[in-house]
């Protein structure tokens, strides 16, 4: 983990470089920016990594971040896939949302786990004791992220328990969210699961 003054040279930008940022295409994100983002999430989800193994009792690896520029159409042709919806928003610290999505076929894995199974022959239909493992693996694992994060931006950060969206709600949800936008820095990471599952977790930024 990097230290603070690491952590705040990583964040501190000169006078003339924010000028030189502000001044950019909305369409790039200069070294500084990418490295920023990148080690913060590296930080964060990382936590939240080494937490999902502890409520699995399974080995969990993550990749290093990858931060990118998507754009808007790009990013709602990957929600087509079957997949769920969990909704996470800061309540103190920040202001914002992180909404993962998750392929059906991993959270019947997780949530098997957690029901008390191995997590090899997981039934595709969730019902609402499924679904509420998974939620509380989000929870467990934002909370371990909103903890680093306190300590890297030396501030409380804390977040709301996790929701699951419905299809209806998800669709007024991203239309309302992606309305004004027409990019996003998506950084994402891939989570290994023993060798059950790998997720991928991506945050969104605009």
């Amino acid at each position: 983990m990097l230290s603070q003054d690491e952590i705040d040279a990583l964040l501190n930008i000169g006078s003339d470089e924010a000028e030189e940022v502000s001044t950019d295409s909305a369409e790039e994100l200069t070294n500084l920016e990418e490295d920023t983002l990148g080690e913060i999430g590296n930080i964060s989800f990382g936590s939240s990594a080494t937490t999902l193994s502890t409520l699995l009792n399974q080995k969990v690896e993550i990749t290093t971040p990858t931060v990118c520029i998507m754009d808007k159409n790009k990013l709602i042709e990957k929600f087509e896939d079957d997949h769920i919806s969990v909704e996470v928003n800061y309540i103190e610290g920040f202001i914002g949302t992180n909404v993962f999505m998750i392929k059906v076929q991993d959270a019947a894995i997780i949530s098997d786990i957690m029901l008390g199974g191995d997590g090899s022959a997981p039934s595709m239909d969730l019902n609402e004791i499924h679904l509420s493992a998974v939620q509380e693996a989000m929870n467990q694992m934002m909370g371990a992220a909103a903890t680093s994060m306190s300590t890297i931006f030396n501030k409380r950060v804390d977040i709301s328990p996790p929701n699951i969206l419905s299809k209806e709600i998800e669709e007024e949800f991203f239309q309302k969210q992606f309305a004004d936008e027409h990019t996003y820095v998506k950084v994402s990471f891939h989570l290994k699961v023993g060798n059950l599952s790998t997720l991928i977790l991506c945050k969104l930024c605009h």
